[in-house]
């Protein structure tokens, strides 16, 4: 599903170094601050705060050898309520990203059930992508995707829900509703500059004050930074790897478009040669 320019200007200020768009600020702030990473999934997810008994992150761990790793994924994965959740945020607009997003949720749910269990025993499992990037054709910042039937609408099963938020489509910070939670996380997560958050810090309340003293507090750790060094020199590698593999095939097909160029050059002169042989016959055989 094909994307659309942003019309939505940016504010200028002073640039922040690090946002919450960083998944290494993502992970080390959600895994530090549960409480907070709890009211988030509330709000995203329209549950009442108040009826979630069970929460854990599954996925804690930030090993330097794993962060080092191409291709590695910083997501959070949890249990709430007995539903698993995976909470991701992404920056680059790599392609493909619904069947992306539908793959992870596939390898999430089947590897949920373990060997010899029934399968209605498979939890409901929901996929939230926070992307710095339009997906859909549409003017809404958040689009949910169930298993539906196509002309009743009728839902095939509840276990399968993928969430994408699109930050491009958000508002000003100083023209969203600053009364809706919701408004509010996303345009933390979409804040670039200084003034972005100290918007949101004055004005959108106790829980906004606190995620971003919190955001603060992690962006001055020789932690987070080493970590976010070591991220940011991955992702060049991979960017680095992609434009070589993308060079490489480029260059396999421009071979192979090359050397059918060749071939049928080859023919042709040959096929040109016979026309050739003929029609000196011909004319020989006009002559006798």
């Amino acid at each position: 599903m094909p994307s659309k320019k942003s019309s939505i200007q940016k504010p200028k200020g002073t640039k922040l170094k690090y946002t919450f768009k960083s998944d290494v600020l993502f992970k080390m702030l959600f895994r530090k601050y549960q409480h907070l990473l709890k009211r988030l999934i509330s709000v995203l997810l329209e549950i009442p705060l108040e009826s979630i008994t069970e929460f854990h992150i599954t996925n804690t761990e930030m090993p330097p050898e794993e962060i080092g790793k191409k291709f590695c994924r910083l997501d959070i994965n949890m249990i709430v309520d007995d539903i698993i959740i995976n909470l991701e945020i992404q920056v680059e607009d790599e392609g493909n990203y619904p069947e992306r997003a539908l793959f992870h949720f596939a390898r999430i749910y089947s590897a949920s059930l373990p060997a010899g269990n029934d399968y209605s025993t498979l939890p409901r499992t929901i996929i939230i992508s926070i992307i710095d990037f339009e997906l859909f054709i549409c003017e809404e910042v958040h689009s949910e995707f169930q298993l539906l039937e196509i002309k009743r609408h009728t839902s095939l099963t509840d276990k399968c829900s993928l969430h994408f938020f699109e930050l491009p489509k958000m508002l000003d910070v100083k023209s969203i509703n600053m009364s809706n939670e919701k408004d509010l996380w996303l345009a933390l997560f979409n804040a670039e500059t200084q003034e972005e958050l100290d918007e949101l810090s004055q004005n959108g309340g106790a829980v906004m004050s606190e995620a971003i003293k919190a955001y603060h507090g992690i962006t001055i750790t020789e932690e987070f930074r080493s970590l976010e060094w070591l991220r940011t020199k991955t992702r060049h590698d991979e960017a680095n790897a992609l434009s070589t593999a993308r060079k490489k095939e480029r260059a396999h097909w421009q071979g192979v478009v090359a050397e059918k160029d060749t071939i049928i050059a080859d023919k042709d002169a040959r096929i040109a040669d016979k026309d050739a042989r003929i029609a000196e016959l011909e004319a020989k055989l006009k002559n006798q």
